[in-house]
């Protein structure tokens, strides 16, 4: 049987990721929690959750000797990033007076306050938190069954800008328009948490499941 495993470093809501990927595989693939780099290696699909500060979550890595392993599995089997597992795949982070990130992906994470004119300071609020349209900026396997301004739910404080705008899956409006989704050969990351999102998360999830196209 296939195995998905979702990576556990200490910075997720792992169990609400868990629990969406168990009902939507159905029974069809095993799904598991672990840190164990065997299990990682061994797995057939990867899913990279995480929420909090990018420095402690790159120390997480870095301390679970996970940061390689996190890295290969993107290169080498389908992956799906969620939230902070999208952020810490670019070079840089703003957050925590910067912070050094995978650098799988050329990009600045940064916060939306720093970006907002002073009118838009006062009028949104942030973190960017509650429901949000994704629209699709390039064909993906992973959108299949969902359409284009579909909402998804998102909490964050930083927003990714890529200097790879052709990697760019999916576009989000808060004040201007960020990557929402980016999409590399097996790679597909998200800001928003598709557990969390409802249907369109649920089927994005199953989708991710099925992804066969890498």
């Amino acid at each position: 049987m296939e195995q998905v495993v979702v990576v556990d470093y200490g910075m997720g809501n792992l169990h609400s990721v868990h629990s969406a990927l168990v009902t939507v595989a159905a029974g069809k693939v095993d799904v598991m929690v672990s840190q164990d780099i065997e299990a990682i290696n061994n797995a057939d699909k990867i899913v990279f959750p995480g929420q909090g500060a990018a420095a402690d979550c790159m120390q997480a890595i870095n301390s679970l000797k996970l940061r390689d392993t996190i890295i290969n599995a993107a290169k080498e089997k389908p992956f799906l990033g969620i939230c902070m597992g999208l952020q810490v795949l670019l070079d840089h982070s703003d957050e925590n007076d910067g912070t050094s990130c995978l650098g799988m992906y050329p990009g600045t994470v940064k916060n939306f306050s720093a970006s907002f004119s002073p009118q838009q300071r006062t009028q949104l609020k942030v973190p960017h938190m509650g429901w949000n349209t994704i629209r699709h900026s390039a064909d993906h396997p992973l959108w299949a069954g969902i359409a284009s301004d579909s909402y998804f739910y998102f909490v964050h404080s930083y927003y990714v800008a890529m200097d790879s705008p052709e990697i760019v899956s999916g576009i989000t409006d808060y004040g201007f328009e960020f990557a929402s989704v980016i999409a590399g050969d097996k790679v597909f990351a998200m800001q928003c948490h598709p557990e969390k999102s409802a249907d369109n998360g649920l089927k994005l999830l199953e989708n991710f499941i099925n992804w066969r196209e890498c």
